[in-house]
């Protein structure tokens, strides 16, 4: 089916109150979030640690009492707050014609009758001390976040950080004692599997369904997140499941029979809104990573290989004179990338990483998805008729073999001006929890407009800057001629708007 005639209804949130429900699938929205100043060690296990652990024997017959009892109490039903704004904005979500077909005829988020925006969805609780784990669309933009247990306790949660990429998003409450689900091994999972997804669809809590493992590494194309090279940053490899889920249930738990988390719960595919058949989930295996990488970083080390491919199949095989229908064909190669430093060349087919075929796209950015920035993989791959392999390192977004951490955001450019990010100092005298401090506006193309120097930009339009690298892509707008409404701070606190361009 072509993606723009299957229609996502994503698991996001339910309306409530009236008002337009904020988990709406957002994919062109990231929202990237410094790590808090401090942390504790989290009481959380890891996929790789998983590995070497024996599966709990499942019960003769087919039983879901186990996996119910065992996943129900750590799975928590979250609601988000946007406040209202002085006035609405279209973002380029809102405009984009491919995105409209998902949700019909989607209604601005901006000031609705000045009433705060109220949106819905699940969790999962990892760690005894209060870390969750949910979907990046279920909390994107959220001014507030509330978190209401399964023993309907309520608590006010910390976002630690988002990866729109993989549309994941790690929470902390502070608690300790909560019980918490055991990561199982995505790899391991077969389809025909039977499963249990566990969340909140339509704000009915504990709510416990059950399939199987239709198909695994499913790409759907909804995460179309591209970097300077134009290559895909969003990770597709969804596990796709019968099991039915409906808005509500994005962010909870897709369980095996033992209970061991398996997925997190993200979209479906349907054509009215609610479950017509199949369902996605994001995998153990890159939920554990990111969480891991969120938890310890502040932001996620995506790793890439400089490499843009195509599926190979009967055409190509034909078109391109190559010697296999397996792997992945390396349609393009950026200079002084990862694949390119390791010798690989346009041509190529990659057959397998580490060991793992990869014949789909989806599986072979699941499988460096796995890795950071530095790390080495050994990369199977055909030359023509000859096969070889080669050792390589790969690099992160910026071309380097660095970690990236939260706090070395950089000041960036922006039509002449200057974003710089703001210190610990800036964020606790203004109560901020993060922002874009503008400068070198008399050279920039904001001079002729009312924005003073050290004017800091804490939203455009209805989307929430944390960084100057947020203010950068929401203000991408203005190269098409659109008007975007800023709103900030001034240095002594006071709040102030500036609309920009042909609003």
């Amino acid at each position: 089916m072509n993606p723009k005639q299957l229609l996502l209804g994503l698991t996001a949130s339910a309306f409530v109150g009236g008002a337009a429900a904020l988990g709406g699938y957002k994919l062109l929205e990231p929202t990237p979030v410094a790590a808090p100043a401090t942390m504790q060690t989290p009481l959380v296990r890891y996929t790789s640690e998983m590995r070497s652990m024996p599966a709990a024997p499942v019960a003769e017959g087919l039983n879901f009492i186990k996996a119910a009892e065992a996943a129900t109490p750590a799975v928590v039903h979250i609601t988000s707050e946007v406040a209202a704004s002085p006035t609405v904005g279209r973002s380029p979500f809102e405009m984009d014609p491919f995105f409209r077909q998902f949700f019909g005829d989607m209604q601005p988020r901006g000031n609705q009758g000045g009433r705060p925006q109220i949106g819905s969805g699940s969790g999962v609780v990892i760690a005894s001390n209060g870390y969750i784990v949910t979907n990046n669309h279920v909390i994107d933009n959220a001014d507030k976040i509330e978190v209401v247990l399964d023993d309907k306790r309520k608590f006010t949660a910390k976002l630690v950080g988002t990866d729109p990429n993989t549309d994941i998003a790690l929470l902390k409450i502070d608690a300790t004692g909560l019980p918490a689900v055991r990561y199982g091994n995505s790899d391991q999972v077969r389809v025909g599997e039977w499963v249990l997804a566990v969340g909140n669809p339509f704000n009915l809590n504990s709510t416990v369904t059950a399939g199987i493992i239709s198909a695994k590494g499913r790409n759907i194309n909804i995460m179309r997140r591209q970097n300077a090279q134009g290559q895909n940053l969003g990770i597709e490899s969804f596990l796709q499941t019968d099991a039915v889920v409906n808005p509500g249930n994005s962010g909870g738990a897709l369980v095996n029979l033992n209970g061991d988390l398996i997925g997190i719960n993200t979209a479906i595919a349907t054509q009215t809104g609610v479950f017509e058949g199949y369902s996605f989930a994001v995998p153990s295996s890159i939920v554990s990573k990111v969480v891991d990488d969120l938890m310890k970083y502040g932001t996620v080390q995506r790793a890439l290989l400089g490499v843009s491919i195509q599926e190979v199949d009967a055409a190509l095989k034909e078109e391109k004179k190559l010697s296999t229908l397996n792997g992945v064909f390396i349609a393009g190669l950026t200079k002084e990338s990862a694949a390119d430093d390791a010798g690989l060349k346009e041509g190529d087919v990659i057959l397998s990483i580490n060991g793992v075929n990869v014949n789909t796209q989806a599986q072979l950015q699941e499988q460096v998805a796995r890795f950071r920035p530095g790390d080495k993989i050994q990369v199977a791959y055909m030359r023509g008729a000859d096969s070889r392999t080669a050792t390589v390192t790969l690099r992160n977004t910026t071309g380097t073999t660095a970690i990236i951490k939260a706090e070395d955001a950089k000041a960036v450019e922006v039509h002449g001006a200057t974003f710089k990010p703001l210190s610990a100092g800036e964020l606790q005298k203004l109560g901020l929890d993060g922002g874009a401090k503008i400068t070198n506006i008399k050279k920039s193309d904001f001079r002729d407009t009312d924005i003073p120097e050290g004017f800091i930009i804490t939203r455009i339009d209805k989307n929430k800057v944390r960084t100057p690298q947020d203010a950068q892509r929401y203000l991408a707008n203005l190269d098409d001629g659109a008007g975007v409404l800023i709103e900030g701070t001034y240095p002594d606190g006071q709040k102030a708007y500036f609309p920009i361009g042909r609003y």
